[in-house]
Formats: C-alpha cells, structure tokens, sequence
C-alpha cells in the first residue's frame, strides 16, 4: 500500500505547466508515465488506455474549471469483423476435424483390404486364369488408397494447425485489445488529465567511456528510449519510479537518447593493444552510492574512439574488470 500511495504522489508531482502540448511520456529505468490532457465532446472524454497500463496506476484529474461526474472504464470488445472471422474458423476447425475421422475410417477400411489381398491363397480358376495378377493388382489399389489417405491426412493436418494459430490470434486480440476510460465531465468541453503507468517500458541504458591517464573514468550514462510515442513530449530520468524526483526530470530531443547522469570512477590497471584490431582492459571501481545496471558502451582514449563494449554493470562500492578484444 505504501509502495502505492508513493507512485501516486509522485504521477502528481510530474504534472504542471509542462503538459501544454497534451502527451507526455516520462521514462524511468522501470517503466514509462504516460500522460495526455483529453478535452470533452458534449460532455464525454473517451481515452484508449493500452493492454502495457499497470494494474491500479491510472489517475484522471479535472482541469481548471472541470469537474468529474463519473468515470467507466470499458473492456476490450471484438470488432465485429474479428467475432464473425473467429466463429468461421471455429465451424472451419470443426470440419477439418470431421475430415479427419473420415480420413480414420477410410485408412482402416484400406488397411483391411491391404491384408486381406496379401492373405489370399492363389487359387486357379477359368475366370481367374493368373491368380498372382489378381492378388497383386488388388494389394496395390489397396496401398495406392492408402497413399492417398496419408496425403490427405497430412495436408488436413497442416491446415488444422493455421486454424488452430489464427483462432489463437483472434482470441489474444479480444483478450488484449485496448480498453477506453470514458469520462463524463461539466462543462460540455470540459478537460482532464489522465496519467497511467507502463510498466516494463523504461528507458534502456548505455554509456560514454572516456579516459584521460587521470586514474578516473569519465562515465556517461544515457538512456535509449522506445520508439512507440511517436506524437509525445519526451522525457527522462535516472533510476526507477519510486526513486525519482521531479527536479530529475529532464526534456529529450526526439531521436536522442537521453542524458541521465555523470560519474568519475577510480580506474585501475589500464592496458591498451594498439594495432589492425584494438583490445583493452580495465578495473574500474564503482565509487558512488548507486548501482550501474549494465548496458552497451563506447571507450574514447584520450579524446579517441577506441570501439564498443559491453559494459556488464557495477553495484555500489564493487570493482570490475572491463576486457574487450583480447
């Protein structure tokens, strides 16, 4: 309850003057706050909230003068071009079943038939001159029904499997689809604003590594952002939701990645390979009192680039060996 009531003061504590252009997402190490300003259509403001919105974390708040008379939030409802597909894959799947107990019946009538030609004792009569003929021609239009039984029980089966996965695609459509929160609000063209929760959408980091023979690493950590909000404001800061302050947040240019925090870390044992393909390595102590999670990573020495690594994370007061190419 505490760990709720702390994510609920800090979504109000990120709203304010910033909001003039109605979308804005912020994004944290651990998720992303979504906020869009919803004006009013004859009284109802209707927002899509996405299958991602966290559980208990959406926040709808009158602007100025507005007042909020009620608030429902609809479930997800199949088109009806997505109900009348799967009710037509169901019947579709119900008949390829159908012809695959045919397909049953059909392989142990020719099976029989198969077993009963080979059983046969030869047995010479006018009308049967060549008995062995007869007893051949026979086993084989039993096999060749047999072969074709097989064929068609394979290429049933093949089809039963795409239904089987579009009834599934269906069904996930109806189960995850988005679901509105319809607000009803005074004035007619009354505003709110609605904030919710992303969990999982956070920013992904990365870093600048820069050495200059001082004994410290110059640490830059950035966070690369998703790419889905194309149309918001962008923004970003370090460590998680409930870690935040609002004085952290900072603006990001759309393209970029955001730049989140500075460290100067000892470093240690500095070794660097020059030649066609470069290699170093390197024991850096993590000085500072928050965890580095780990990410990819570019080394410059001495103002040049010297390649990407992968930088595997340093917890508070930990060191670790970096080692790339070698």
């Amino acid at each position: 309850m505490c760990h709720i009531m702390t994510i609920v003061v800090l979504l109000l504590a990120t709203a304010g003057a910033a909001l003039a252009d109605g979308r804005v997402a912020t994004f944290y190490a651990d998720c992303a706050v979504v906020e869009i300003e919803a004006q009013a259509v004859k009284g109802v403001a209707e927002i899509s909230l996405p299958a991602g919105m966290a559980d208990d974390s959406l926040r709808i708040k009158p602007v100025g003068n507005s007042v909020i008379q009620r608030v429902d939030v609809l479930s997800p409802r199949q088109s009806e071009k997505s109900a009348h597909e799967l009710e037509t894959q169901m019947e579709l799947r119900n008949r390829l079943e159908d012809r695959l107990r045919a397909l049953d019946t059909r392989e142990e009538i020719f099976r029989a038939a198969a077993k009963s030609q080979s059983a046969k004792a030869p047995r010479k009569t006018k009308t049967n001159p060549d008995p062995m003929q007869s007893i051949r021609q026979g086993t084989e239009f039993a096999i060749t029904q047999l072969e074709a039984v097989y064929t068609a029980r394979r290429k049933t089966e093949q089809e039963v499997r795409r239904c089987d996965a579009r009834i599934a695609a269906l069904k996930k459509q109806g189960q995850v689809g988005v679901r509105l929160a319809r607000v009803a609000v005074t004035p007619s063209k009354g505003k709110v604003m609605v904030r919710y929760v992303l969990a999982g959408q956070g920013w992904t980091p990365a870093y600048d590594l820069r050495l200059n023979n001082d004994g410290n690493g110059h640490l830059t950590l950035y966070g690369r952002l998703p790419h889905a909000f194309a149309g918001y404001r962008l923004q970003a800061a370090p460590g998680t939701l409930a870690d935040s302050r609002p004085e952290r947040i900072a603006q990001v240019a759309k393209g970029a990645a955001a730049r989140l925090a500075e460290f100067r870390l000892p470093v240690r044992e500095e070794r660097f390979e020059d030649g066609l393909r470069s290699s170093f390595s390197l024991v850096m102590q993590n000085s500072g009192d928050v965890h580095l999670p780990s990410g990819e990573a570019v080394l410059y020495r001495n103002g040049e680039y010297w390649g990407r690594f992968r930088f595997e994370g340093i917890s508070s007061g930990r060191s670790r060996k970096i080692v790339s190419g070698s």
